[in-house]
């Protein structure tokens, strides 16, 4: 074997799909004087050559360290040992992504076919023109860049996709959601006060963190605080900090949790909690971008963002006297409304996914995927507890499982669906009519649907639900004539 300009580096894959050019030539040829030739001839032509004397040598060279990556393989067909076509088979097996050109002086149209049906991209007979083969490389050059764009492209759709259908942690797959998903993007980019509203459950912090994360404060720290966890008497050393002996345990100097968020966001939950005398305090920050910590003379001057949320109802708070109107002014200058899980249920289908794998992760159990039963019953059911109780659901149910699949046993007994008639149902039979497979088909039908009506026309979707293919399911479609 002979080999040329051998590299310092080693590759992981000799053969590039993804190189920035197209410079580097292995040449796989038994006879001396041809490698000798296209050497010299690929050279002068601006591209990097390695030469092999056999099949096996230039295994070695692309399945071996020490050599840069290699564009394309230029190889004889007939030689000692492992041939053109073996090595053209090698490289369709371990490498997939190859280009390789053949080359023989015992030409024909059958043997030109095998090869490019082994999986060659061309051939060249012996004897050749220079320009041949030179014209061969550009071809395949040509090929490689519209391969490597089209990638390319792939990649950024498949990311387009991806950020559509998420937004930070939360998965989006339902109208509402996306018009969620849509303000947040909006919003973000201004340091404007942010209300999210929602049931227990929705997904607010999530929301509020997707807010930062897409904001020019990504970089700075996001601070959580709950409203209502925190002692009222504790509440407000807790938000503005207190300086040494403000109060009996105040052995030292300490920074609240505004200060904590300097330069981020401060992320205020369940706002609707907050005792009225925090309430005028809260609107004084937010009006001055200004803190004084209890005990302190002094006012601090703070850069914070404040996203606040809550599942109460403010304004019938602020109409009994028990929120500020001007404070909930001032904090819901863009509300944020997050719809209750029983309005999206597009979403339950790959959240069931996403939680399942996230619980195989955090329990080390080993479940694979729900049963279309154990499915159709969750999106049946109401979630009061929303995203959160399907989260814990499947906690239980991937635990309480006996097999690999959630089945409809394995759900806690308020999520099942027990003996629910299918309403809705206008089949209609001719007594005289006895025919199994009419029947059979007009049922199927009439399934069909009704898992269309469940998803809003999902037909991914609908397809889990039957226990149908994607596939099948369109052809069943497009058969009964629905749209």
């Amino acid at each position: 074997m002979v080999g040329t300009d051998r590299s310092e580096h080693a590759a992981d894959d000799v053969l590039a799909p993804d190189a920035a050019d197209f410079k580097r030539i292995l040449v796989v040829d038994d006879e001396e004087a041809m490698r000798h030739m296209l050497d010299l001839l690929l050279r002068r032509e601006g591209y990097e050559v390695h030469t092999a004397d056999s099949g096996e040598a230039a295994i070695a060279i692309l399945d071996g360290a020490g050599y840069p990556p290699v564009d394309v393989v230029l190889t004889d067909v007939r030689m000692p040992g492992l041939g053109g076509l073996g090595l053209v088979d090698w490289l369709c097996e371990h490498r997939p992504n190859a280009t390789t050109i053949v080359m023989s002086a015992f030409g024909s149209v059958e043997l030109a076919l095998e090869a490019m049906h082994r999986g060659a991209y061309d051939y060249i007979s012996k004897p050749f023109k220079q320009d041949e083969v030179v014209l061969a490389l550009r071809k395949a050059e040509e090929r490689l860049r519209l391969r490597r764009e089209n990638l390319a492209l792939k990649a950024r759709l498949a990311e387009q996709a991806s950020d559509a259908d998420r937004l930070g942690e939360m998965l989006i797959h339902s109208d509402g959601m996306r018009q969620v998903a849509k303000m947040v993007r909006k919003v973000a980019a201004f340091k404007t006060t942010v209300l999210v509203l929602g049931e227990s459950g929705v997904g607010k912090e999530l929301v509020s963190r997707a807010l930062h994360t897409g904001s020019p404060r990504c970089n700075g720290p996001f601070v959580a605080v709950n409203c209502g966890a925190i002692p009222e008497a504790l509440l407000e050393s807790e938000l503005f900090g207190h300086v040494k002996g403000a109060f009996t345990d105040a052995s030292a100097d300490k920074r609240g949790l505004f200060e904590e968020a300097e330069g981020g966001t401060l992320f205020l939950d369940e706002i609707g909690e907050l005792p009225p005398p925090l309430q005028v305090k809260l609107l004084r920050v937010l009006q001055e971008s200004e803190i004084r910590r209890v005990g302190d003379t002094r006012a601090v001057s703070i850069d914070v963002r404040v996203v606040a949320a809550t599942s109460r109802d403010l304004e019938q708070m602020v109409e009994e006297n028990t929120f500020r109107s001007d404070l909930y002014f001032r904090v819901a200058v863009m509300p944020l409304e997050i719809p209750p899980l029983r309005e999206r249920k597009d979403d339950i289908a790959p959240l069931v996914d996403h939680f399942i794998a996230s619980t195989n992760k955090r329990l080390g159990t080993s479940i694979d995927g729900v049963t279309s039963e154990a499915l159709s019953s969750m999106v049946a059911y109401e979630w009061p507890g929303n995203v959160r109780e399907l989260e814990n659901t499947i906690e239980h149910a991937a635990v309480m499982a006996e097999a690999a699949t959630i089945d409809l046993a394995a759900l806690p007994e308020r999520t099942r669906r027990r003996g629910a008639p299918l309403h809705g149902f206008s089949m209609s039979f001719d007594e005289d009519d006895l025919s199994v497979k009419r029947a059979q088909r007009a049922l199927e039908r009439e399934l069909i649907l009704r898992a269309l009506e469940r998803t809003g026309g999902n037909r991914t979707h609908a397809a889990r639900l039957l226990d149908l293919s994607h596939r099948a399911l369109l052809y069943k479609i497009k058969d009964f004539g629905l749209s």
